[in-house]
This record gives C-alpha cells, structure tokens and sequence, in this order.
C-alpha cells in the first residue's frame, strides 16, 4: 500500500465508504478529451441563455450596436416589467401574466390527475392479474408514440359534440390522456422493480387493492411520484399545440402568449422584451427542475433496474 493510500485511510472515518477513488497522478489524453467535450456542451446550452439575459436587460440603443456579448450599461428591469405587464399579445397589452395565471390553472389538475391516474393504473398492471395485461399496456404504449397531429381533429369533434370544446376542462382532459401512456409506463417499471413479498405480505394481511396502493406502494413512490411531476410539469407548461387548439381565447396558456409577442408585426421588434418574455416562460420548469433535480436522478435509477 502508497503511503498517499495509507494517509487517506487513516484520515477517514472507521466504517465509513469513499465516495470517490484516488485522484489521478497526471492528465490523460483521454481526461483532457473529456474536459474538453464537458465544456463545450456546457457552453454550447449556456451561451444562448446567457445572451438572452444580456439582451433583456439591455435597452434597444444599445441592442442595435449589435454587441450581443457585451455587458449591459446599466441593470435595467424595464423589458422585464413590460413582458409581464404590458406587452401586447394580440388584441389586449396586459402582457404574459395573464398566460401564467391561465396555464397554472390548467397545469395544476392535468398535473394531479394524470400522475394518479398512471401510478393506477401502473400498480394495477404490474402487481394485479388483470386479463389482458399485457395488451392494455401495448395500446397505451403504442398510444404513446402516435404523434398528437393524428388526434386534434377527432378530439376536436368529440369535445364540440360534448359542448366542451374551447373551455378549461377540455384542455384538461386532453392533457391528462396525453400523460398517461407515459406515467403508467414510469409506474408499471417502478412497481415492477419492487420486492414482490411486499405485496404478498400485504395481501395475507388482508389489504385489498386500494389499501395496498395508499399504505403499501404510495409511501415507497417519491422519487417516481417526482420524476413524473418534472415531467409532466415541463411537457404541459411548454406545450403550444395543444393549448392553442383546445384551451379557447379565454384560456390560452403562457406559451400561446409568448408566441403572439415574439410574432408580432407591428411596430418596433423589441427585442429585450421578446428575450424577458421567454426566460418568464421558461422559469417554472426550470425552477421545479433546479429543485429536485437529484431527486429525477434518483427516481429515473429506481426504475430502471429490476430488484
């Protein structure tokens, strides 16, 4: 054993697991390859984020000396405020804000419904004899990778024959059959992952389906439970289609909105408030994914190996 060795075991705690091997003695091509590729796709994500902040924060004389590295002259706010607040998105200029009250209203009960309905319909298909199994699975994972263009107009005649076409729970309900081939695949793979003793254990106590899925199953799921939820949250808060088709004027999500500033043909372009309105967008999934970022990390692992 090195004496480096010999040192470092000393210097740990007893019982105690490194989480790390021994530093390298020098740099490998190999090594230098990889800080090399790690950099670039960091700047290749970063500088384009990095520019809209510049460009939001700066006012348009100095966005047309088209210096798009440069530093802004003063911290100014003001695009910010007009995104938020003023900028026309079509006929009405009251900005974003009322894009993102009507998206949360339609991200918050999509969001609910569809991971419970995937965690039941997961626990249902990996742990209970339900006849024909195998084949509802496949027609919701074929459901999955239909591209959602085939369904607009069919939904479009369903909802209008229901009267519900243009409203907020239709665009709910859209949201929800669109999650749910998804979320029961994430479930079933999680639950199917788990000890099978669990649920006999259960069952001999007398659990039926619904105790052993609140009791049992549910306590063990928060890593999945937050897996579907960046997921969910980030494909129903930066969905476009579907809200421009079925969520009618009155609901029209941020994204729909943002479009409408970014298009307008009207007037001066300003840039700074395109640039604001798109990084208020973007804040939330960004926001919920800085948050549990480890936990997807952990929950995307649990379900990946069968236990």
């Amino acid at each position: 054993m090195s004496v480096t060795t010999a040192n470092a075991s000393a210097a740990a705690p007893r019982g105690a697991v490194t989480a790390r091997g021994a530093r390298p003695a020098r740099l490998t091509a190999g090594r230098i390859g990889l800080y090399v590729f790690l950099v670039m796709a960091a700047a290749f994500f970063l500088l384009p984020a990095l520019v809209m902040v510049l460009t939001s924060l700066k006012t348009m004389d100095e966005i047309r000396q088209g210096q798009i590295f440069a530093m802004p002259q003063s911290f100014d706010l003001t695009a910010w405020k007009a995104a938020w607040s003023s900028a026309c998105t079509g006929l009405a200029c009251n900005g974003i804000s009322v894009g993102f009250l009507n998206s949360v209203k339609i991200l918050l009960p999509s969001l609910v419904i569809s991971i419970a309905a995937g965690a039941i319909n997961g626990y249902a298909l990996s742990l209970w004899n339900v006849r024909y199994a195998n084949l509802l699975f496949a027609v919701l994972l074929i459901g999955a990778f239909i591209p959602y263009q085939v369904f607009i107009y069919p939904f479009v005649r369903i909802f209008a024959s229901a009267g519900m076409f243009g409203t907020l729970p239709c665009i709910i309900i859209v949201h929800t059959i669109f999650g749910m081939p998804l979320m029961t695949l994430i479930f079933r793979n999680y639950y199917a992952s788990l000890p099978v003793e669990l649920f006999k254990a259960a069952r001999v106590d007398g659990g039926g389906f619904w105790q052993i899925f609140f009791y049992v199953l549910l306590p063990m799921s928060t890593p999945m439970l937050i897996v579907a939820a960046i997921l969910q949250v980030t494909g129903i808060w930066n969905d476009f289609l579907l809200g421009l088709t079925f969520a009618g004027g009155g609901n029209v999500p941020m994204t729909v909105q943002l479009n409408n500033i970014v298009n307008s043909t009207t007037g001066e372009r300003a840039y700074n408030v395109n640039m604001a309105a798109t990084l208020l967008t973007a804040a939330v999934p960004l926001f919920v994914y800085f948050i549990s970022g480890r936990w997807f990390v952990r929950g995307i692992a649990a379900g990946a190996v069968k236990g």
